[in-house]
């Protein structure tokens, strides 16, 4: 039982670990990597219902796709912008964030880094956790970060609402926020029939006149 009991101890450093979107937009009290997972699971498992999928998959893919953050860095697109000739994995830390809308070379240099630095963390998480519940850990993180299912398809998008509708709430006291540059990119990574007819309520609430 150690290894679970160690395992719950390092799930505890998520509810203390602001999202790192939110810190740039110097967010008071902003959301944490816990709590932004806890809303992700409430939508997948409210809204998955009409899926007809898998339930207890998207579940658990929902409560384990950003575990790693509690080693791994929460890297966003304003880093992306901020991605210059020669950034690579070996000195990603002189990344400098920035607003704006990112290339998308930048976007895929982004995301080598982050998944080598999430391989490392979810390796790192699973190292000494029994060989059954390490297996199924890595086949749902490895099926979530290549889209291999219905499931894991849907809770990425999911992930991407959910961190639109945060943003939203947060614009209201924070105008660094470009809700419309936010709308226009959520608009492009979604493609669910459900997530888009709740895009469409949010749309009518957080951009009302």
């Amino acid at each position: 039982m150690k290894p679970l009991f160690l395992f719950l101890l390092e799930l505890e450093k998520l509810k203390g670990k602001v999202r790192r979107g939110w810190l740039l937009h110097k967010i008071k009290n902003g959301e944490t990597t816990a709590e932004h997972i806890f809303h992700l699971a409430f939508l997948t498992w409210v809204l998955g219902r009409e899926k007809k999928l898998n339930m207890e998959k998207m579940l658990k893919i929902a409560l384990l796709h950003d575990v790693v953050e509690i080693y791994a860095p929460d890297l966003t697109s304003y880093d992306a912008c901020g991605i210059k000739k020669g950034i690579t994995i070996k000195n990603w830390k002189k990344i400098k964030p920035k607003e704006g809308r990112p290339t998308n070379e930048q976007r895929k240099i982004l995301a080598r880094i982050k998944r080598k630095l999430e391989e490392k963390a979810m390796n790192k998480i699973t190292k000494k956790l029994p060989a059954d519940l390490k297996r199924e850990f890595k086949l749902l993180w490895f099926d979530y970060k290549n889209g291999l299912s219905k499931e894991s398809r849907f809770v990425k998008q999911a992930d991407r609402f959910i961190n639109f509708f945060q943003g939203m709430i947060y614009s209201k006291k924070c105008k660094k926020i470009k809700k419309k540059l936010w709308l226009q990119r959520i608009k492009e990574v979604i493609d669910d029939q459900y997530l888009l007819n709740l895009l469409n309520t949010s749309e009518s609430y957080f951009f009302k006149k």
